[in-house]
């Protein structure tokens, strides 16, 4: 399995990694450009764009997207961060120049007309107004807007139902010109594949109307600076008629540039990515308070945290956070176990490799990891970065990050902040 790198004039850049053992293929385009890069007056057009592209080009209608690659049983879609935006096409190998084909068209040829505008605000709304409907999602939102405040990263993907009404066709089509660059953006294949063939499809489907025809350029990198975060309170809530109380905990962490990044993959798998994990030890098996317990590390680029999840009954929430804090506190202070810090070794590590066992999870591999460190390690690599990770690395880790004031996100049945005030002390 070889993974191979080549970099246009315009700066556009295409990773392959061909699988010969398999039968498909997946092709993915990735845009640096994500929420985080929106000003107010555009919140959510990042999103919106991902929905609108899909809605028609000059050579094909939204049902002529869609069928192209549903004859053929394959699979398409997209998704938006907060730093990127990804689309994607999964098929026979044989398949793959239609899938180069359909997927480039969106990114060169999209019409954005006001009638698909139109039609895909309300999309957009319904998408908005099913998020709202869940509060296991929701709580996570609520997260990141009371931990960031009022910054592009503390705003949701999806933007507000006041930002999506705004939206103009002129914003969301300038928006479009003016992001979808080649300098930034990275094309990713994997699969039963050959590169410089691969390569020539893509030059050949991403030269339409001139989107190459440019002069040289280097591709483009996200900015590393410290993010500043401007949280007004260190606790969120969100009063609902739930039947559980959705719960995240969370504190600084490390941004995405950050070698300790290993470290805090491994902290977080010990500290709640599995059953063996001290959160759902203490939360779920001793105790009975949750079903669904656990954690999670985010990094961006200038930025990062470590959150934990749980939902229990509205009566036991207080209970809850405080055994968080308490397991928090415990591995500032003492650090992990030798047995914890192999077991979640061998967790992040079993895991990267049994996650990459289909050709689509290797295509984001590549893509996603060439957007943002600009080149791809190999497998090895980063499981003797994994195996590198130490008690002492833990351990100044744990009592960095761990020992932090946290900030809070609560959904669930309750009126007031000052319930949960004194368990955040």
């Amino acid at each position: 399995m070889t993974v191979r790198r080549t970099v246009l004039a315009s700066g556009l850049r295409i990773v392959t990694e061909e699988i010969p053992t398999v039968r498909s293929a997946a092709f993915g385009i990735w845009v640096n450009v994500g929420s985080r890069d929106e000003s107010l007056k555009v919140a959510g057009a990042s999103h919106f764009l991902e929905h609108l592209l899909f809605k028609g080009t000059k050579r094909r209608s939204a049902l002529e997207i869609s069928s192209s690659i549903e004859a053929v049983g394959g699979e398409m879609n997209a998704f938006t961060s907060k730093e990127y935006t990804c689309f994607y096409a999964r098929v026979i190998d044989k398949d793959l120049p239609l899938a180069i084909d359909v997927i480039s068209d969106l990114i060169t040829s999209s019409l954005g007309k006001s009638s698909d505008v139109e039609a895909e605000r309300k999309v957009v709304l319904e998408e908005i107004s099913m998020r709202d409907d869940d509060p296991a999602d929701l709580v996570h939102e609520l997260f990141a807007e009371t931990f960031y405040g009022d910054t592009t990263l503390g705003r949701s993907i999806l933007g507000t139902t006041k930002s999506i009404k705004s939206l103009s066709r002129s914003a969301v089509f300038n928006y479009y010109k003016k992001r979808y660059l080649p300098e930034d953006i990275v094309v990713a294949v994997a699969g039963n594949i050959r590169h410089q063939q691969v390569v020539d499809q893509i030059i050949a489907a991403l030269s339409r109307d001139e989107f190459l025809d440019r002069a040289e350029k280097k591709f483009n990198l996200r900015p590393s600076q410290e993010f500043s975060r401007k949280p007004k309170r260190n606790i969120g809530l969100i009063n609902r008629k739930t039947e559980q109380a959705h719960i995240v905990l969370g504190m600084p962490g490390v941004n995405r540039d950050d070698k300790r990044r290993f470290a805090m993959g491994v902290l977080s798998a010990a500290l709640g990515g599995g059953m063996s994990s001290r959160l759902f030890q203490e939360i779920r098996e001793k105790r009975g308070l949750a079903y669904s317990v656990y954690s999670y590390a985010q990094q961006f680029a200038g930025s990062g945290f470590l959150a934990l999840y749980a939902g229990s009954t509205p009566s036991k929430a207080v209970e809850v956070i405080k055994i968080m804090r308490g397991v928090l506190e415990d591995v500032a202070s003492n650090g992990l176990t030798n047995e914890e810090l192999i077991k979640a070794q061998g967790a992040v590590s079993g895991s990267l490799v049994l996650g990459q066992e289909d050709t689509g999870s290797r295509m984001s591999r590549i893509g996603k990891s060439e957007l943002i460190y600009g080149q791809v390690l190999s497998f090895d690599e980063i499981l003797r970065e994994i195996s590198a990770v130490d008690s002492p690395a833990i351990a100044n880790l744990a009592s960095e990050v761990l020992g932090s004031a946290p900030s809070l996100a609560i959904v669930g049945p309750f009126a007031k902040r000052s319930i949960f005030e004194k368990a955040m002390k």
